[in-house]
């Protein structure tokens, strides 16, 4: 102040510490906020900021003091933020977060995030100063993001959903949901979920509930349901359930598949495949054909078809009547499954059987079959094949295996195996097959049987057979019968299955019991045979008191020997054996040469023997021998 006394200086002192205090206090409390906040004047210039805006946005404080707040927003939404906060200057209110719009920060690296943004008005003594809380929503936008994903998935999807309570009342209900069961989603919230299942299935419901209040989830349960007009469906259910933030099941939730249409086709298969089943087994036995009765030889067979796949395989057997007496034993198994083993089989029982009935040897039976399997042009086909011939007159059993499970002998004594030369299985080609002869006691049984039975998934094979030997002896020891022993033996090999992959074959025949009485002659390849050939058999006769059938006998023998002469070569060996019903007579030469009936002129002098014996005899045939052959006829008591 200029005075008359000269300059002098007013000062008004005024004590600040308060308002001191409380900037302080509100900078702490700026620092302390859990959100970006940002304080910008009346023109928009960033005035004050606090940690979290740095981190937040990724500038430093210096970086922003000074500068207008559009250094924070995106480009694109400068020129409209700029509006807003001119109009905000002219109606200043308090704005909340969330208030409905969609706001986005822009960082220092030039990445943009959304944001949630409350506004504040300041009044200072400065002027008007606005506060803006930032918040970044970017985790809650994704989850919500997927939330509404989640959502879209489950109300387009093809399957029904529904949730519902702990006690069974529906809360959600799909489009799906609506399709399936008739109901709208109006119709079905609030209502028990047992209104959908029909009056067998309330129980499950129940049951159901309880499980999933312990936690358990259950998948692809299936069952029927009802729909809105009353119509039964089959479903597949899946439930699982639903917990809160702390794991406690609050809720469950259900994806409902129909398998209506499943289930009919389900059901058409089955049904054409148990007709496809019946043809091929149909098929199967009537290639396989039923063994004959043959008269002395007691037998019992056991055959099951696979309970799993097509059901059918080649497995087969036969008894085949030789003559005299004797009888073919076989039995064997096509390796594969399906119609194309079961034709395979088929063939070959027919040729085994027919190459059988023409006295082959064992031997000379497999080098035939072998060459019928080459025929058959079957890719990679191995057949196994057994083939036993019982002469029960000598209680010897001649055999050849081509590759199959060892026969086994059960008698009072115990069981054991039939010794066998072993070969390989028919199919494999340039093969010598051997065959072997053993003297069995009548009344033993001969016990042969496919892999079906023996065989297990891991099993050792030995170990299996080893229990059908122990199986056969309880049975044996046990059973009344053959019939009661093979009902045994499969009770024993098969129990503990869960079902069998190949067929299961079991064939058990009793060797029968000697003749009453036999005897043997040998002749020399001259005329005089046949006289003392007469005479042989016709004291034989008187003194086993069949005298009446001497002169059929008689009659017979010169004819054959007759032929033995003239066309075979020496020694001659005539035997002769009679059981309680036959009379059997057999005449060994050592030419291969088989003789055949052959029609005579009026006016030939031979030709007519074979005639005679085909006439007169029950029966008649050559068989082939090692060396030779040998003619047999019978004549019945």
């Amino acid at each position: 102040m200029e005075t008359a006394d000269g300059l002098l200086v007013s000062a008004a002192v005024r004590d600040v510490s308060e308002r001191k205090a409380a900037d302080e206090r509100f900078r702490a409390l700026l620092e302390a906020a859990p959100d970006a906040m940002v304080i910008v004047d009346d023109t928009g210039t960033i005035r004050l900021v606090n940690a979290q805006t740095e981190t937040l946005f990724g500038y430093g404080r210096d970086e922003l003091l000074g500068h207008p707040v559009e250094l924070l927003v995106p480009e694109r939404f400068q020129a409209h933020h700029t509006r807003h906060r001119d109009g905000y200057a002219v109606n200043q209110q308090v704005r909340p977060m969330g208030a409905g719009l969609e706001l986005h920060g822009l960082r220092k690296d030039g990445s943009e995030f959304p944001v949630e943004i409350s506004l504040s008005p300041l009044e200072t003594a400065d002027g008007l100063l606005v506060s803006a809380a930032v918040r970044d929503v970017s985790e809650r936008k994704a989850a919500e993001t997927r939330i509404n994903e989640l959502a879209g998935l489950v109300e387009s999807s093809q399957d029904a959903i529904l949730a519902k309570t702990l006690d069974g009342r529906i809360t959600y209900w799909n489009a799906a949901a609506q399709r399936l069961y008739g109901y709208s989603a109006e119709e079905a919230i609030g209502q028990h979920v047992s209104m959908l299942a029909p009056p067998e299935c309330k129980g499950e419901i129940t049951e159901l509930l309880k499980r999933l209040r312990h936690g358990e989830k259950i998948e692809h349960f299936e069952t029927l349901r009802l729909t809105s007009t009353g119509a039964t469906i089959d479903v597949d259910v899946t439930l699982w359930p639903t917990r809160d933030t702390a794991g406690k099941v609050i809720g469950a939730c259900a994806i409902v598949r129909d398998i209506s249409d499943r289930k009919r086709a389900e059901a058409e298969l089955t049904t054409l495949y148990e007709q496809q089943k019946h043809i091929a087994l149909t098929l199967q036995r009537s290639l396989m054909g039923t063994p004959p009765a043959i008269p002395g030889l007691a037998a019992a067979s056991r055959y099951r078809p696979a309970t799993q796949g097509a059901g059918v395989g080649g497995d087969w057997f036969d008894l085949i009547p030789l003559g005299a007496g004797r009888v073919g034993v076989l039995i064997g198994d096509v390796m594969g499954r399906g119609l194309e083993a079961a034709a395979v089989m088929g063939q070959l029982r027919s040729a085994a059987h027919a190459l059988a009935k023409t006295g082959l040897q064992p031997r000379q039976l497999m080098q035939a079959l072998d060459a019928v399997v080459a025929d058959l042009e079957v890719p990679d086909q191995l057949v196994t094949c057994c083939y036993l011939v019982i002469a029960p007159d000598t209680g010897s059993v001649i055999a050849c295996s081509a590759g199959h499970l060892p026969t086994l002998i059960a008698d009072p004594g115990g069981v054991r195996r039939l010794p066998t030369p072993i070969n390989a299985p028919l199919g494999v080609g340039d093969i010598f097959y051997q065959q072997s002869s053993a003297v069995i006691p009548p009344g033993a049984t001969l016990v042969l049987y496919t892999d079906g039975l023996v065989e297990t998934p891991g099993g050792d094979i030995e170990t299996q057979i080893d229990k059908l030997t122990t199986a056969l002896d309880d049975a044996f020891t046990d059973a009344h019968g053959l019939e009661s022993a093979a009902d045994e033996v499969l009770a024993a090999l098969l129990a503990g299955r869960d079902g069998h992959d190949d067929d299961v074959t079991l064939l058990l025949a009793r060797i029968p019991a000697a003749p009453l009485d036999t005897v043997s002659a040998e002749l020399p390849a001259t005329a005089s045979a046949v006289a003392t050939g007469r005479t042989f058999v016709v004291d034989t006769l008187h003194t086993w008191g069949n005298a009446h059938k001497a002169d059929d006998a008689r009659l017979l023998v010169s004819e054959v020997l007759t032929n033995a002469v003239q066309h075979a070569a020496g020694p001659l060996v005539l035997h002769m054996r009679r059981t309680v019903n036959s009379l059997v007579i057999e005449i060994s030469d050592l030419s291969p040469h088989l003789p055949h009936p052959r029609p005579a002129a009026e006016d030939d002098e031979s030709g007519r023997g074979l005639l005679l014996v085909d006439s007169l005899a029950s029966s008649w045939g050559v068989r082939p021998e090692e060396r030779g052959k040998t003619t047999w006829f019978v004549l019945q008591l």
